[in-house]
């Protein structure tokens, strides 16, 4: 080996050496597992697999490493240790978390680090050749909440099918799944594949991000049935039964962990004329409608930061709070009955995303047809008991 490369690799190992120190792999929140050390901490794991290549990141808020008493993000760890980090990418929200659902991102340059960030919700989805030029590695590293119209999961797809046919190795840094603890819901039908769900999985399919990469490169679910050169570095001390409550906020609606179990619940009326709390501080943790009857509760949506058009807006929507629901370990679809059955204009309550979130028509027909809870749980089986068989040969975690 070269002298140079030598004394280069020597310092950047001291410099490692230094950085643990003022790093505990246990520092977590207050409010999360403190014995769960998530994918970004094992430094002494990927860093050596960084080390003098041109490297692109997958990242948002959430891409933190974790301190004794704070956290840094990602990003600015690796430019400490002299990483070449050559342009970042980002999901829905942007970089900073901050958009709103569905909001169109642009390219932009991080003000602090002066690093390009190349949006992938916003002219494309799918990293381009010119996007990827010049880059020797992809590092990914984006916390999931467990839910499949969860849009971070079509982007992991995208950027892993983009650098298989353009041979450039993934890195993915293990996050927990909060919504890990339980497998429920429809299973998408792939004629319906779109970017809120593009795999044939149960709504909530119980692995982390880690686990579903290693699926969706061995179900050939990339395009042409490609394989993506990946390497996962997993969570140590996890298991899906243990909760997890996330320290930083995934996306602008998502504030509380709260929110996080109900989301599984109430996303159904992301395709319906429903409120499920955007506008408010209580997102995901009541629903609404300015046309349900009166009722005990009832809240105004507004504008705020993360919610600049929610439905309903300005207007006064009878409905029900949620927020002290102790946690669940299966879909309550009551609730979605319960607001079909008292919207008063039935012709209008399905909207044009509402077959693409539940990834069926069949969903649709119960309602109609007026199913019970029972009888709709009861159509999931068949599906649920297939995927179980399929998710069993990729967890990494009991």
């Amino acid at each position: 080996m070269p002298f140079k490369m030598v004394l280069k690799n020597t310092f950047l190992i001291l410099l490692f050496s230094s950085f643990l120190s003022i790093t505990s792999g246990k520092a977590q929140n207050k409010s999360t597992n403190r014995d769960i050390i998530v994918g970004a901490q094992k430094i002494e794991t990927y860093l050596p697999m960084l080390i003098d290549k041109k490297v692109g990141v997958v990242a948002n808020q959430t891409s933190v490493i974790f301190k004794k008493e704070a956290h840094t993000h990602l990003i600015d760890s690796l430019i400490q240790l002299k990483i070449n980090i050559i342009k970042v990418f980002s999901p829905e929200h942007g970089f900073r978390g901050t958009y709103d659902a569905a909001e169109h991102v642009s390219n932009s340059t991080d003000p602090k680090t002066g690093l390009p960030i190349i949006s992938l919700h916003g002219k494309h989805k799918k990293p381009t050749i010119p996007d990827l030029k010049n880059l020797d590695v992809i590092l990914f590293d984006i916390q999931d909440v467990g839910v499949r119209f969860y849009t971070f999961l079509s982007t992991l797809h995208l950027v892993m099918e983009a650098c298989s046919e353009n041979n450039i190795p993934v890195i993915l840094l293990d996050r927990p799944n909060p919504n890990g603890h339980y497998i429920d819901g429809p299973t998408l039908k792939t004629k319906y594949s779109s970017f809120v769900g593009k795999h044939p999985v149960p709504l909530v399919y119980g692995m982390t991000i880690g686990e579903y990469a290693d699926m969706i490169n061995g179900e050939k679910w990339l395009k042409n049935e490609t394989v993506c050169d990946l390497t996962i570095v997993p969570l140590t001390n996890y298991t899906h039964q243990k909760e997890y409550h996330l320290p930083i906020k995934p996306s602008p609606n998502l504030p509380n962990a709260v929110a996080i179990n109900l989301y599984p619940s109430l996303g159904f009326f992301e395709g319906t004329p429903i409120n499920a709390g955007r506008g408010t501080n209580h997102q995901f943790q009541q629903y609404g409608s300015a046309k349900f009857p009166n009722s005990s509760f009832g809240y105004t949506p507004q504008s705020n930061k993360g919610s600049k058009n929610p439905k309903d807006k300005n207007k006064l929507c009878h409905g029900i709070t949620l927020k002290n629901t102790p946690r669940l370990n299966k879909i309550n679809i009551k609730w979605l009955i319960d607001a079909y059955e008292k919207y008063p204009v039935k012709e209008k309550f399905f909207g044009a995303t509402f077959t693409s979130h539940v990834g069926d028509t069949l969903l649709r027909h119960q309602l109609k047809e007026k199913y019970t809870a029972k009888q709709i749980e009861e159509s999931w089986n068949k599906d649920l008991d297939k995927f179980k068989r399929i998710r069993a040969k990729y967890l990494l975690y009991p």
